[in-house]
């Protein structure tokens, strides 16, 4: 057997670490290696432990969460951290800036009260932590950010993208509409995107589904918009789209596009979720194929799972370019190496390769 993911939890909550702990004992990949209560003891223990994945709290005395994270990075450079805050509006907030000081993920989590009658939180939570771990893993050259821009869409034969000193192909078509779709590491990413669209004008609207739940997404769409210095907001049912606007699906709630007479119009459901995600990538870039065809870019971004795959070969279908992040700067390679294994991606190209790309054919 493999060796298990080392994992340290740092809550101030005995009940809550205690019941991470008995979840995670269920699953042989994990092992929990240290357990602190505050962030000064968990400083302590790294002294004595090598861990892959770290369950961050927020709140906690002698030394919080958001104090001990640099530190604790800083500590275990090869580690990855998780914040795991109780679900309220401030603390998605806080959430969001851990994640720029360097946290790969964040997670909701349950009072001390409802802990003990939580399994989905336990099951997302461990989904998370084998997911970080690879990367966690991953040797330091792996980081260095390369380009890889696949000549067509049609002529690649192998599971792995092709390699072209060539620029990345362009859209056959005038782009009308651009759609996102990201999931872990995903926040972090598109806050780079946008501060580099910073002053653009955008020709185009542009649709993003970030696997986040409600709280979060209203935060997000914040940064976004002081990044670009833009107007990036939560799209509302019924909402007309309008260009150079940047709609987000809300948390919990699918979000697709549909033609009312010469509009296109925004509607948000909480039908049932699709790779047990809600919202999904799926149902949006479904929706836009239809009404975009030709004119539609999809990029997909660093992410746990599949999500936005099948979509996105829809998206292909109906003549739209896809692209995708590469390996080496993805906080999890998972739905960007969907589209890559499906042949999908007319570019695969680092995260900082992206932006220019999408500022040729969306801004002015």
């Amino acid at each position: 057997m493999s060796t298990p993911i080392r994992v340290m939890l740092v809550d101030d909550s005995t009940i809550v670490r205690g019941l991470m702990q008995r979840a995670f004992k269920t699953d042989p990949e994990i092992e929990v290696v240290a357990s602190a209560a505050n962030g000064q003891m968990a400083l302590d223990l790294l002294k004595r432990n090598e861990v892959d994945v770290i369950v961050l709290d927020i709140e906690m005395p002698v030394m919080d969460g958001m104090t001990a994270l640099p530190k604790l990075l800083k500590a275990a450079p090869g580690a990855h951290v998780i914040v795991a805050s109780i679900y309220t509006h401030h603390n998605a907030e806080i959430s969001m800036q851990a994640l720029a000081l360097g946290a790969a993920d964040y997670i909701p989590k349950p009072s001390s009260q409802e802990a003990d009658q939580s399994e989905d939180f336990y099951a997302a939570l461990i989904a998370k932590i084998k997911a970080l771990s690879y990367a966690a893993k991953k040797p330091a050259e792996k980081k260095k950010e390369s380009a890889v821009a696949a000549p067509t869409q049609k002529k690649q034969t192998s599971s792995e993208p092709q390699h072209s000193e060539t620029k990345p192909q362009m859209p056959s078509a005038p782009v009308t509409a651009l759609a996102i779709a990201s999931s872990t590491g995903g926040p972090q990413a598109l806050i780079s995107l946008f501060q580099q669209f910073k002053g653009r004008m955008l020709r185009t609207p542009i649709f993003i589904t970030q696997h986040m739940p409600a709280n979060f997404t209203s935060i997000l769409a914040e940064h976004l918009s002081k990044a670009m210095q833009g107007d990036c907001h939560e799209a509302r049912d019924g909402e007309v789209v309008e260009a150079g606007k940047v709609y987000i699906a809300p948390g919990d709630f699918h979000m697709t596009i549909h033609r009312d007479g010469g509009h296109s119009i925004i509607k948000l459901d909480q039908n049932q979720p699709e790779n047990f995600c809600r919202p999904s990538a799926d149902p949006m870039l479904r929706s836009l194929s239809k009404i975009y065809g030709k004119g539609l870019l999809c990029a997909v971004l660093t992410g746990i799972g599949a999500d936005g795959a099948r979509g996105a070969a829809e998206v292909v279908s109906s003549g739209g370019t896809v692209i995708a992040q590469d390996e080496a700067t993805s906080v999890v390679y998972g739905m960007p190496k969907a589209i890559a294994e499906a042949k999908l991606a007319s570019a695969i190209l680092p995260l900082n390769h992206i932006a220019p790309y999408l500022l040729k054919v969306v801004a002015s």
